[in-house]
């Protein structure tokens, strides 16, 4: 094998000027070739890439201080919700106070307005009694006196006797 190398006028060691410059010649026109068709399709899809991570990126954080926003503008509703809440139930207790003083007072003065008309009937039955009674003493009194002018007492001492025996017969009654 060696000597194989040995014959061959082409050598690793020492480069040939000629296929340098062929090589370094299609090595550039192959550079400008991929520059212009590779590098800048190459280049503007990584920009591309770049830009559309940035953008996901801003609307992630976009979207994270919406939640943020949101997530605070829930905690505002549900307190605002919870005053709401011991708004309403204090209102009710307040209404509920309300309505049982209305109906304590309304049930006192019903009360005040059966209590009256009790007394006031008492009072006209006793007004009625009392009538009753001197009209009962009245005609007792007429009756009499008519017994005594219709008997002919002979002496104050029967008059007397029969005045006494009619007043213990109204004491009876």
């Amino acid at each position: 094998m060696m000597i194989l190398l040995k014959s061959s006028p082409f050598s690793l060691v020492q480069p040939d000027y000629g296929l340098l410059f062929w090589t370094s010649l299609i090595f550039c026109i192959l550079w400008l070739l991929l520059g212009k068709f590779a590098f800048g399709p190459i280049s503007s899809a990584l920009r591309d890439r770049e830009d559309g991570i940035r953008d996901a990126l801003d609307a992630a954080e976009k979207a994270k201080a919406e939640m943020a926003n949101l997530t605070a503008e829930n905690e505002r509703i549900l307190v605002q919700a919870r005053e709401e809440r011991t708004a309403i139930l204090n209102e009710a207790k307040e209404m509920k106070a309300g309505i049982l003083d209305e109906a304590r007072a309304k049930a006192k003065e019903e009360a005040k307005k059966i209590a009256e008309q009790n007394m006031a009937e008492i009072e006209a039955q006793k007004r009625s009694a009392i009538t009753e009674v001197k009209n009962l003493i009245g005609s007792s009194t007429v009756d009499i006196a008519e017994q005594v002018l219709a008997r002919e007492l002979d002496t104050d001492d029967k008059h007397s006797a029969y005045i006494l025996q009619e007043m213990q017969k109204l004491n009876l009654n």
